[in-house]
């Protein structure tokens, strides 16, 4: 007697679409999110997940916010978002880094920025049951960062080791859990040679707690976004993900096999067996007639004058 027919979900992140009526709009990012966006309805998971920087100033423009929703909501497919940095702020540090255009401090995740997100998307903790797949997902760019919606998320990642276990468990996170190793320090924020080390994954501390809320979970895989690279670690039996970006790519030079090609992870699952298959954009786009700084501008370099819609 056959087993159930095999099916699919889709996990896509970093799209940052961004908008021209914002003070940067980089139209070749929109473009990449509608190519991946077609791409994604014509294979027709079960349902998509959404790992986070879903906006480019989300955290300033609660409109970027409500227009991914829009787009996502036209696709009718079922999803699930989770915050990125770029639509609440990032992870928390006391400390500014060394590169003078950055003001890090000022960057970090708000109350009120994670506030503005889940009056669009909804909880910004969620769990579900989807056949013999438990998917899970959290804001964890507020762990190590005081706020009072660290210490709920916490308290919620306690509540998860009791929850009914499926086959499989999915968890979803936007920073990394790490670069290269679980046990690798606590990166200097102060430090050039490894400011970008502590940018693109979670702290320490926060990763020892996470990682043993993972194990007493039964995690049997973590996908994260955040530095639109493509690459795939295994430890402690668990398999770490790192999703590429739709909009382009950044750090590809870290890893010999990191893959920097705009595109989404598709997951077949098929008995108790699950596949992964990345999917690349069909078509990226070419166009350089966007506006603006890039990266993480400071309000005063924020000019409004330049948009193209008002």
């Amino acid at each position: 007697m056959r087993g159930p027919r095999p099916w699919t979900f889709i996990h896509v992140t970093d799209m940052q679409p961004g908008s021209p009526r914002s003070f940067r709009y980089n139209p070749a990012w929109a473009e990449n999110w509608e190519t991946a966006r077609r791409q994604i309805i014509e294979r027709r998971p079960e349902f998509l997940l959404v790992g986070g920087d879903v906006s480019r100033d989300g955290s300033i423009h609660r409109w970027e916010l409500e227009e991914m929703k829009a787009s996502l909501e036209a696709m009718e497919i079922p999803y699930r978002v989770i915050p990125g940095n770029m639509d609440t702020g990032n992870k928390h540090t006391r400390r500014q880094g060394p590169f003078p255009e950055r003001d890090d401090v000022s960057l970090n995740i708000t109350s009120e920025q994670l506030l503005q997100f889940e009056s669009v998307f909804g909880p910004s903790r969620w769990t579900f049951i989807h056949r013999n797949v438990r998917v899970s997902g959290l804001c964890d760019m507020v762990l190590g960062s005081g706020l009072t919606e660290e210490a709920r998320t916490w308290e919620w990642l306690n509540r998860q080791q009791t929850a009914k276990r499926a086959e499989h468990h999915f968890w979803l996170i936007h920073y990394p859990l790490f670069i290269d190793r679980l046990d690798e320090p606590r990166f200097a924020i102060t430090r050039r040679e490894t400011y970008y080390e502590w940018y693109f994954c979670l702290d320490q501390d926060s990763r020892d707690r996470l990682l043993a809320t993972f194990k007493a979970t039964g995690a049997t895989r973590v996908v994260s976004g955040h530095v639109h690279c493509r690459m795939e670690h295994v430890a402690d039996g668990i398999h770490f993900d790192l999703a590429p970006a739709t909009c382009g790519s950044q750090w590809t030079g870290h890893w010999a096999e990191g893959d920097g090609t705009p595109g989404f992870l598709e997951y077949l699952v098929d008995g108790d067996r699950i596949a992964k298959r990345f999917v690349p954009l069909d078509r990226v786009s070419t166009r350089t007639d966007g506006y603006g700084p890039g990266g993480h501008p400071r309000p005063e370099q924020r000019d409004y004058s330049l948009a193209w819609k008002r």
